[in-house]
């Protein structure tokens, strides 16, 4: 199956990504794994994206576009991918469209995993990370620490990330809601939207997962 994941920061995209794609034989493509693979191996695309990096600019859609279509030609891809972080926006969507098409594919689904908006904050702005050991991760509701503020494992003192306040998960929802959930209505268009909730445990979210893309193969 050619499955593109998306959702809002905090769905869970990371996790249930690399379960599906364990469960469906297919490699997990994520664009930040795209872009640490092809900056470390200095790969043109990686080198030019860096150099945008480097100059605190946003990389420009054919570089993602172009990373993408290198990693969904290697041979592990062949029968399928779960796609997730990409497409960012609907141009991204666009273009991977008419990638296929060029090679005589179709997308088969895309999941949409759905989680309301003060879940994803709570969710995020809730996360406690050791600063001994960034491994070391605690949550003032989901796992909260035995003492406040120190780590269960090694003592350190635990804090939230600048990246993890509430004012900044706001922002990134906002960014979510204009440049990628368009993408939602624009595969919604050509029937390809599978929408489960993302609440609740890990194994109960890849199994709905799981149920909804079989019956989308089944109609397929």
């Amino acid at each position: 199956m050619r499955i593109v994941l998306v959702g809002p920061p905090g769905a869970g995209k990371g996790t249930q990504a690399a379960f599906l794609a364990k469960n469906l034989s297919i490699p997990h493509i994520s664009t930040g794994d795209l872009f640490r693979a092809n900056i470390s191996q200095q790969t043109d695309l990686g080198k030019l994206a860096k150099s945008y990096m480097d100059a605190g600019n946003l990389v420009p859609d054919e570089v993602t576009i172009g990373m993408a279509k290198d990693r969904m030609e290697q041979p592990d891809a062949e029968n399928g991918f779960l796609l997730d972080g990409f497409p960012r926006n609907v141009s991204q969507a666009e273009a991977l469209d008419e990638m296929l098409h060029t090679e005589g594919m179709k997308l088969d689904a895309v999941l949409d995993l759905e989680v309301p908006e003060e879940e994803v904050v709570k969710r995020i702005a809730g996360r406690r990370i050791c600063r001994n050991d960034s491994a070391h991760v605690f949550h003032v509701s989901y796992k909260a620490p035995k003492q406040d503020g120190v780590c269960d494992v090694c003592g350190g003192e635990l804090y939230q990330r600048d990246d993890d306040s509430e004012e900044t998960v706001r922002k990134r929802l906002e960014v979510y809601h204009t440049q990628t959930e368009p993408i939602i209505d624009y595969y919604k268009a050509q029937g390809l939207v599978v929408t489960i909730s993302a609440l609740g445990k890990v194994e109960d979210v890849t199994g709905r997962a799981m149920e909804a893309l079989k019956r989308e193969d089944h109609a397929a």
